[in-house]
């Protein structure tokens, strides 16, 4: 039996479930301000995703990659979620809402 596709799906699941929770936790502590870490993160995965021989480290590579880089449009749509109350605001931040 072949374990490989049942492993990267987990990981992948996995690794989609970490980000929500990062997603929330930044944009709440920092707003959108670091969206460009996010972007550094996933173009240096998914470059080295293409260097690494092992399947699966370079299946959950490219995962962390592309989900990294997914992340930062969820901080811009987090932001928005903020705004309209579905998620707590930090109140140190509050004059960055006000648009």
């Amino acid at each position: 039996m072949y374990f490989t596709g049942i492993i990267i799906a987990i990981t992948t699941f996995l690794v989609i479930g970490i980000f929500h929770p990062i997603v929330i936790k930044t944009e709440y502590h920092t707003g959108t301000r670091f969206w460009w870490i996010f972007l550094l993160l996933g173009i240096v995965c998914i470059g080295a995703a293409l260097f690494i021989s092992n399947d699966i480290i370079s299946a959950l590579t490219g995962v962390v990659g592309a989900s990294a880089l997914w992340t930062i449009g969820e901080l811009f749509e987090q932001r928005k979620r903020v705004k309209r109350g579905w998620f707590p605001m930090n109140p140190k931040r509050k004059k960055e809402y006000e648009d």
